[in-house]
């Protein structure tokens, strides 16, 4: 499983909207609305590093009203749960 932490900032006043759109996405889990630096945070889970890829370099540019991101991919996962269960995609 790839797992990774997308940071957005949104075109003025799509917050809201955006975030709604980004949690249709398949392949993202959670998204977050934010304080500071950035207007939203998405948790993205996927089988492998070529599904990531496409989520972020094809998926998340087809959602409108998102101005920028950055993509902060996971090397290790450190929890006491086991998240590979938790978040099984079913793929």
């Amino acid at each position: 499983m790839q797992n990774a932490v997308i940071l957005i900032n949104t075109d003025k006043g799509q917050v809201k909207a955006v975030a709604e759109r980004l949690a249709d996405v398949e392949g993202i889990s959670e998204v977050y609305s934010t304080c500071g630096r950035y207007d939203l945070v998405a948790i993205a889970r996927t089988p492998d590093f070529e599904s990531l890829a496409e989520l972020v370099t094809e998926r998340l540019n087809a959602v409108e009203g998102i101005r920028d991101t950055e993509t902060l991919n996971a090397m290790q996962v450190h929890s006491r749960h086991d998240l590979e269960t938790m978040f099984s995609l079913g793929w």
